[in-house]
């Protein structure tokens, strides 16, 4: 029995006669594309942080001498705010609720006949079996009656 060749042969890599491919070709594109506009990025990132960096610098003087100040303010303006949205979300809740009864009450006002013929209907059927039951009954209690009479 022969040995079986392997399904798939390595082949050696020809850097001369192989061409690109097309999605490589892509890729080189892209990125010289993309490489100046990273760099423009990258520099206004920096520019941004040197930025930050002086004005933190120059303004720590100044909240360090405003603190006493500058904290409580900042503490009420927080409660403020927290005030105001709690007073929001309650609002929201609450009017979300009245919508929510005034539909639901509006919708039983509308089947409310229905119901009530519905209801009607179910005491006179009853009403109809009852008397039915309390003839079989009459008849029956009559039937014991009248064979000892």
């Amino acid at each position: 029995m022969a040995a079986a060749e392997p399904r798939y042969q390595h082949r050696p890599y020809n850097y001369k006669t192989s061409q690109p491919s097309p999605s490589s070709t892509f890729q080189i594109l892209a990125v010289v594309t993309l490489f100046p506009v990273d760099a423009v990025l990258l520099f206004l990132a920096g520019l941004t942080l040197a930025g930050t960096l002086i004005g933190l610098a120059l303004t720590t003087p100044l909240f360090i001498v405003f603190s006493p100040i500058l904290v409580p303010a900042a503490l009420a303006l927080a409660a403020a705010v927290a005030g105001f949205l709690t007073a929001g979300a309650f609002g929201l809740t609450a009017l979300s609720s009245v919508t929510w009864l005034m539909n639901y009450l509006r919708e039983m006002r509308r089947s409310l006949p229905e119901q009530l013929e519905h209801a009607r209907w179910r005491v006179h059927d009853a009403a109809g079996h009852v008397g039915q039951k309390a003839r079989e009954v009459g008849h029956k209690t009559q039937d014991v009656i009248r064979p000892s009479a």
